[in-house]
């Protein structure tokens, strides 16, 4: 192998996302931040929402200081005059947000050839989850791309006919070595919740936002607690419908049973402590938190929604259920939660699935693309 490249014949990349809070996308960078070529490329991550900024330490920890837009320039629009800013110092733009992506779209267009980074972009979710003037304006910037990818077949699906051509679906991952949970995570974390030996309980992952169907999942607790009191119901997310969850939470009378945990840093530890994982989204793209529920060990249970059926297959990694139907989702938990082997079946079949999600095969093809758009050698095949 010879000499690594001097800094500035590094590929310079920006990747910009709305904000750092402990969303699916966010995590898929820090993840991708963690196995990087910073010997080829050099890094850049922007974001705009100052309130999200749970992941800012965890990339600073890994040597990246992300940039929040809109804190150099004042006034309404001064995300858009730093994103111009930024965008001439980069050689590739890699957007995570539509709306986000349509601006840097249109300012690549107001800058000379010779300074206009490329566009390339990825839709973390199904169109039809957006508003109707996101899915426009991402729609009318879509062709200005230099490349678009879609996590999942299920994301593709949803773009419009006229823009789905050229529509690449790169399956994400995880970094298998960053899940493992610590060696006396089960018992310690079941006893801090409260959590006795014979309880099976049930995590969920999910930030308190309305594709994430908190209703349906606390309606469906309820039914399944009614027929198998050892269920145990644990929820880790915020979000903006914080207050609406936690007063149909005390409406349904669920109490300590189902534990709203807010955020958490230890989200792998409170895996090992658990016995099933639980999804009740009514829209998807392809969640991070089932490939690490997988990488863990536990059957998944969720609706049967975005790239989720190209996840879990039914009856072997886990069940699915059709979305917001409460009944089924219930059904399908007291069902797991009654049979122990069914779960260590479902749970080893998980495991052995996780192998297929390594967050290293979606970030080498990511950079040998950096590498051709900014006319460099595309490295290793």
């Amino acid at each position: 192998m010879g000499p690594a490249p001097a800094p500035t014949d590094r590929v310079r990349v920006l990747w910009l996302v709305k904000g750092l809070g402990p969303g699916g996308a966010e995590q898929l960078l820090l993840l991708a931040a963690g196995v990087a070529d910073r010997s080829r490329f050099d890094y850049r991550i922007a974001y705009v929402r100052p309130d999200k900024t749970h992941l800012v330490p965890e990339l600073e920890s890994l040597g990246l200081t992300p940039e929040r837009l809109g804190a150099r320039s004042t006034g309404p629009g001064g995300w858009v005059t730093d994103l111009r800013c930024v965008m001439g110092e980069v050689d590739v733009v890699h957007a995570h947000s539509p709306v986000l992506a349509s601006a840097a779209r249109l300012l690549a267009r107001t800058m000379p050839a010779s300074r206009r980074p490329a566009v390339v972009t990825t839709e973390h979710n199904e169109w039809t989850s957006h508003r109707r003037p996101t899915r426009l304006l991402n729609a009318a910037t879509a062709p200005l791309d230099a490349h678009h990818w879609a996590v999942s077949e299920q994301v593709r699906e949803t773009v419009w006919p006229s823009r789905r051509d050229g529509f690449e679906v790169l399956i994400h991952g995880i970094d298998p070595e960053a899940v493992r949970p610590s060696e006396d995570a089960r018992e310690r974390v079941r006893r801090e919740l409260g959590v006795a030996d014979d309880d099976v309980l049930s995590l969920t992952v999910a930030n308190l936002r309305r594709n994430k169907d908190y209703p349906n999942l606390l309606r469906a607790a309820r039914l399944a607690l009614d027929r198998d009191p050892r269920l145990r119901f644990a929820a880790v997310g915020q979000g903006p419908l914080v207050s609406e969850v936690a007063e149909m939470h005390e409406s349904l009378g669920l109490g300590d049973r189902f534990l709203l945990l807010g955020f958490r840093r230890d989200v792998h530890d409170l895996m090992a402590a658990s016995d099933v994982f639980t999804l009740s989204s009514a829209h998807e793209g392809l969640p991070v938190a089932v490939m690490e529920a997988f990488a863990n060990g536990l059957p998944v249970v969720a609706t049967s929604v975005g790239g989720l059926p190209q996840q879990v297959e039914d009856g072997v990694q886990g069940l699915l259920v059709p979305p917001g139907d409460a009944e089924a989702l219930a059904a399908a938990l007291t069902t797991v939660a009654g049979d122990a082997e069914l779960r260590r079946r479902m749970g080893q079949a998980a495991r052995e699935r996780s192998t297929a999600y390594d967050i290293r095969h979606a970030v080498t093809e990511q950079e040998r693309l950096y590498a051709v758009l900014a006319g460099r050698p595309a490295g290793p095949a």
